[in-house]
């Protein structure tokens, strides 16, 4: 298997975040002088540890984070990617109203947005497949998820469908579909739904979608036919949260 790199996270929420969640994991820190006052206490952290840390000119620090969009911070730390969804179902995923189930999201600015929603929402946990399309965990969807990333159990799974189907009877399993489902507020609300949102151009797999007990689709009231699948999602989380 190929070593995995550190990666970059970027930001003060991204990197707020990820100092609250998992501090030892944090393997150095560089900031710009703007940003002294809010490194100082992550700092003092990184200096019980005897880990680096360093104060650098915004051209340097962009050089550092691979992008001009830092926020005057960056965090290195050893890499986290989403976890083998487990045998045994872990109850975290009917613990909140609405399970993201992901397939094929390949934008990891895509996946990133979803995930920020879906904290924002209440979410606790989502799902991505193994699709060799779908994004994992990245420099980039830390950035744009503002530290959410970290305040969600990420599961992949090899097999979508089959995991829908074992998710019958705890959940209401619904695909998004561009038309066809039911709108949002004629999902059966009696126990939390599992939604499945799909990539922008194909949507989820067949198998997948056959996997759900039905599908949900946003009604437009205008001359654009679609939304961003982020947006979707965040508008579709919080309907589906909504109580009967």
């Amino acid at each position: 298997m190929p070593q995995i790199e550190p990666q970059r996270i970027c930001g003060a929420n991204a990197v707020r975040a990820t100092f609250l969640r998992r501090p030892d994991q944090v393997l150095r820190l560089f900031f710009t002088e703007a940003r002294a006052e809010f490194a100082a206490p992550l700092t003092r952290h990184l200096a019980r540890r005897r880990a680096p840390f360093r104060q650098v000119p915004p051209d340097e620090l962009a050089r550092i984070a691979g992008t001009e969009h830092h926020g005057g911070v960056v965090a290195i730390t050893a890499p986290r990617l989403a976890d083998a969804l487990p045998d045994q179902l872990p109850a975290i995923l009917w613990s909140a109203p609405v399970l993201p189930v992901l397939d094929g999201i390949g934008n990891p600015h895509n996946l990133g947005a979803i995930l920020r929603s879906a904290v924002f929402l209440g979410c606790r946990a989502a799902i991505i497949s193994a699709d060799a399309r779908q994004a994992d965990l990245s420099d980039a969807v830390f950035r744009i998820s503002e530290g959410a990333a970290e305040h969600i159990a990420l599961f992949r799974t090899h097999d979508l469908a089959q995991v829908l189907r074992r998710l019958d009877g705890r959940l209401t399993t619904a695909a998004a579909l561009p038309t066809g489902g039911v709108p949002p507020e004629a999902v059966p609300r009696g126990k939390p739904v599992a939604l499945l949102l799909g990539n922008e151009e194909t949507g989820p797999s067949a198998a997948a979608i056959a996997a759900c007990q039905g599908g949900v689709t946003l009604p437009a009231s205008g001359p654009v036919e679609s939304l961003n699948v982020s947006v979707a999602a965040a508008v579709l989380i919080h309907a589906l949260s909504q109580p009967e």
